[in-house]
C-alpha cells in the first residue's frame, strides 16, 4: 500500500504602489474606478468595477449588477470577460484591474475575485494558453498583483477526463 503524500502549492501576490504603475495600468485603474461608481448594488451596497485590456490595446470596463434574487446578480469580472469574449473571441485579455467600494463610502475597499470569477478567469487563461495579470486595488494606495489566476486559484476545476 502506498503511503500518503502531500501536494504543496505556493503562490504569492505582489504589493504595487499606485505611483509605480505605468500609463496602461493607471488608465485601467481609472476605468475600473469609474465603473465602480456606476455599479448597481442596492442590496449589498458593495460596488465593484473591473477594466481589461485586450491584446490589441482595446480597453473595456464593467461593474457588478445585483438583483433582489441574489443568485441572479453578476460580478463585474464575469460581465466584463463575458462581454469581451462574446464580441472579440479571438483577442486575449492581458491585464484585468478590479476596484471596489461600499456605496456609503467613497474610499476604496480591498477585493479579490470571488470563486466563480476565479474559475471564469482560469477558463480564459486556459483558452488562450496565457496568463492574465490581475491587479486588485486597496485603500492604502497600493494594489495586489497576481501574475496569473494560478496565484489566486492554485487548484482549478479542469476537465478530469484528460
Amino acid at each position: 500500500m502506498e503511503e500518503n503524500r502531500k501536494i504543496i502549492s505556493t503562490s504569492s501576490l505582489e504589493i504595487v504602489p499606485v505611483e509605480k504603475l505605468d500609463a496602461v495600468r493607471l488608465n485601467l485603474l481609472q476605468l475600473a474606478s469609474n465603473a465602480t461608481d456606476l455599479a448597481y448594488a442596492p442590496y449589498s451596497n458593495f460596488r465593484v468595477g473591473a477594466a481589461v485590456i485586450l491584446e490589441d490595446g482595446q480597453t473595456f470596463w464593467a461593474n457588478n449588477q445585483e438583483n433582489i434574487c441574489f443568485p441572479v446578480g453578476v460580478c463585474a469580472e464575469r460581465i466584463l470577460l463575458g462581454y469581451t469574449h462574446a464580441n472579440f473571441p479571438d483577442l486575449k485579455p492581458e491585464i484585468l484591474v478590479i476596484t471596489a467600494k461600499k456605496s456609503d463610502n467613497s474610499a476604496s475597499a480591498t477585493v479579490t475575485p470571488c470563486g466563480l470569477c476565479r474559475q471564469s478567469i482560469s477558463e480564459y487563461e486556459r483558452k488562450f494558453n496565457a496568463p492574465i495579470e490581475i491587479l486588485m486595488n486597496r485603500p492604502d494606495g497600493t494594489l495586489l498583483r497576481a501574475n496569473s489566476i494560478q496565484d489566486l486559484l492554485p487548484y482549478q476545476f479542469e476537465d478530469l477526463n484528460k
